[in-house]
């Protein structure tokens, strides 16, 4: 008895993980009105890029559309751990603000408890990358580049 490789069902699973994400992401940055200055454009910009490029990918699943994909989502890495740093900073600031005399683990828990902005949240970029990553590995049309 012969089974079905179940790769192709994975991979369009992750790919719609990853459009869900892109797209749930998208949704609360706008509703958070996540674009009052230059940094903060960054992950919306990507997103928007990602979205193109993984649709132009299911229509066209070319070695071109798959590298531009795992160019974009290697972009997401960057931004997602960019973005823990920035968020990090702001809260760091803050704190140091309101509490000159905070220093060492006392400031470290504070600015990463923070609610506003939240330190963790652009690890979710990172994770969005990762999963793009997965998606694109050792995918079928990278062969016809070997």
């Amino acid at each position: 008895m012969m089974t079905r490789d179940p790769l192709p069902r994975l991979r369009l699973f992750l790919a719609a993980l990853l459009a869900f994400g892109m797209l749930g992401s998208l949704t609360e940055l706008l509703l958070l009105h996540h674009y009052e200055d230059s940094w903060q454009f960054v992950p919306l910009v990507l997103i928007g890029t990602a979205l193109i490029v993984l649709v132009w990918h299911l229509f066209d699943r070319s070695a071109l559309s798959v590298r531009m994909l795992q160019t974009t989502m290697a972009l997401f890495l960057v931004a997602g751990l960019t973005g823990v740093f920035l968020h990090y900073q702001a809260n760091v600031e803050f704190q140091v603000e309101t509490n000159p005399s905070l220093s060492g683990w006392a400031l470290f828990v504070k600015a990463i408890q923070a609610k506003v902005p939240p330190a963790l949240a652009p690890g979710l970029m990172a994770q969005l990358g990762l999963l793009g990553l997965a998606y694109s590995y050792r995918h079928p049309s990278l062969r016809s580049e070997s």
